[in-house]
């Protein structure tokens, strides 16, 4: 990709998945990458296999955010990049389980996915504030096609998700407003090839091909095409986009239910 040569990347939840590819995707492009990930051993191979640096991070700790961007800036020098993409499903519809159980699960994905890229975002900003030459950034916020069409079985994944679109397209207007030439926009996967459907795939044999048949295209998709999306939003290659949605679902939110 053009424009991510010498560019100074974050990405979180690096360990396995669209983190994993997007590390990857934005080392090939010349991009030097801090990866994140509360799996330490995962995640540092992966960054060692690319050359890419590695930090232990749970996201939904405020306090650790300036230090894994102070880090970053200390390395390379500036942070062009972040890539909000850790993430975690609660598995929990609203009439399910107890009170506790329900808002345990409810107030813990939503730290991670909501209350940590909000965290994310703030640090990263105030970071590229500072970059030499004037503010400059790109900032990437993974969302979910459960952010549109919303998943009974998970009331707190599929409203954290919607949250994220809205807080990425306030951050959008805010740098703006404010004269920071510091973009935002979200991407939207759809249903991904990742661990967490293998998983689900060896509790309910048959599943991958059920959620394969949400698309036209009629497969899932690669955490690496995923990728590709993430880094044309990072890149220099489109300076006019900021606030917007790009929706990698394979057409899944493009045809009706009845079809």
């Amino acid at each position: 990709m053009q424009g991510l040569s010498g560019k100074v990347a974050i990405v979180t939840g690096c360990a396995s998945g669209i983190g994993a590819a997007t590390v990857r995707r934005l080392r090939a492009d010349g991009a030097e990458v801090l990866g994140t990930d509360i799996d330490a051993a995962r995640g540092q191979a992966l960054c060692d296999a690319v050359g890419a640096r590695f930090a232990v991070q749970d996201v939904s700790d405020r306090a650790l955010w300036p230090a894994i961007v102070a880090g970053a800036v200390e390395a390379f020098g500036r942070l062009d990049i972040l890539v909000n993409n850790a993430g975690m499903v609660s598995g929990a519809g609203i009439g399910d389980h107890d009170d506790a159980a329900m808002f345990g699960a409810w107030d813990k994905v939503l730290a991670v996915n909501l209350t940590g890229t909000m965290a994310g975002c703030r640090a990263a900003i105030a970071a590229m504030r500072g970059n030499p030459g004037g503010a400059k950034g790109a900032i990437v916020n993974i969302a979910s096609t459960t952010a549109i069409t919303p998943l009974p079985t998970d009331a707190g994944y599929s409203a954290s998700k919607a949250a994220v679109r809205a807080l990425s397209k306030s951050v959008a207007t805010w740098c703006a407003q404010a004269g920071l030439a510091i973009r935002c926009n979200t991407v939207i996967p759809g249903a991904t090839h990742t661990g967490i459907l293998d998983a689900t795939e060896q509790q309910m044999p048959g599943f991958l091909a059920m959620v394969a048949k949400t698309s036209p295209l009629n497969r899932l998709a690669d955490p690496s095409e995923t990728a590709a999306a993430i880094a044309f939003l990072a890149s220099d290659e489109c300076p006019f986009m900021t606030g917007a949605d790009m929706l990698v679902d394979g057409g899944a939110l493009a045809i009706h239910p009845g079809f």
